[in-house]
């Protein structure tokens, strides 16, 4: 098991469920979602996230800077250039879980619990 999770007692009078609930809201949006998994991937700009996510420039850089603004997301900048990458590994963590459950609401079984016969016989 790993060190972060092995100490991982917190209770419902936890003092972190409040901001736990704001880090949920922070990431409850689907142009949020795929910017994470991309940062998941590495450091990259706003031009290369808003062409990998489908979204404009502006709108990639509105949701960066609630990202930010959150704590979730770093940026580093190069000449004019400014670079983002996740601050660490745990909202990626959350994103791939949030996924995991959703694809146990579409895919019986899902695809993440390995390679078992899709529904119509091909492998997952």
């Amino acid at each position: 098991m790993r060190a972060d999770m092995q100490g991982c007692s917190f209770g419902v009078g936890s003092q972190y469920v409040e901001l736990a609930a704001e880090v949920f809201s922070l990431l409850a949006d689907a142009t949020r979602v795929r910017i994470i998994l991309a940062l998941g991937e590495g450091e990259q700009s706003v031009s290369a996230l808003a062409e990998t996510v489908g979204k404009s420039p502006t709108a990639v850089s509105q949701h960066l800077a609630k990202l930010r603004w959150g704590r979730i997301v770093r940026t580093r900048q190069d000449g004019t250039r400014v670079f983002y990458s996740l601050v660490d590994e745990h909202a990626r963590n959350l994103v791939t879980q949030a996924v995991f459950q959703a694809q146990h609401a579409v895919d019986d079984p899902p695809a993440h619990h390995g390679a078992h016969p899709s529904r119509d016989g091909d492998a997952s």
